[in-house]
């Protein structure tokens, strides 16, 4: 696994990035052991460290956690306890799945569509969207649409904290988007047949 340690006003020494990677093996180890890549984060806010953990687990598969603690040693292992219920939580489902459907017999996996994934710069404060520019792409990356149950894609949702996944639904095969409401609950797009 390539692991990634990097400070924002804090000093990253040998000993913490050690530390981080130690961890880190011991925990995906235990949990899932084909993690791609791990970026960790340090921030020092006043007299608190905080630390994120950005882990790519597989094919599709992200995982964040944060902490906050004393020192950086302290600020990790919080993100760390975090990161490994996640993917305790994570194992659990799998096979909690894989026996509900250990009956079942698939066709054969096919390739997932492939799509591309933008990331778009705001225009600053001064740049007001009446003037046409909505802002600049800054990153393209290819990315898989994968196949998934609406409760596997609100578990990727949970576990990569994010605030939007599109997914093809297992059932009718068409393209959904499951996302993170205001009010904190999870929103499900469905285009079905209109």
């Amino acid at each position: 696994m390539h692991i990634t340690v990097a400070g924002k006003q804090v000093e990253t020494g040998e000993a913490l990035k050690t530390h981080v990677s130690d961890g880190l093996a011991a925990i995906t180890g235990k949990y899932f052991d084909h993690a791609l890549e791990a970026n960790v984060t340090f921030h020092k806010h006043r007299s608190q460290f905080s630390c994120d953990i950005n882990l790519k687990a597989g094919r599709g598969l992200m995982m964040r956690a944060e902490g906050e603690g004393a020192d950086a040693h302290r600020a990790f292992e919080v993100a760390a306890e975090h990161l490994a219920k996640r993917l305790r939580r994570y194992r659990r489902r799998v096979n909690e799945h894989a026996r509900s459907f250990a009956g079942e017999r698939e066709a054969p996996a096919e390739e997932a569509p492939r799509g591309r994934r933008y990331v778009i710069e705001a225009p600053a404060d001064e740049e007001a969207p009446e003037n046409g520019d909505h802002g600049a792409i800054i990153a393209e990356n290819p990315t898989y649409v994968e196949k998934l149950s609406v409760g596997e894609a609100v578990m990727r949702l949970d576990l990569a904290q994010a605030q939007a996944l599109m997914f093809r639904n297992k059932k009718g095969g068409g393209l959904n988007v499951v996302y993170r409401r205001a009010d904190g609950n999870i929103g499900w797009i469905d285009p079905g047949e209109g």
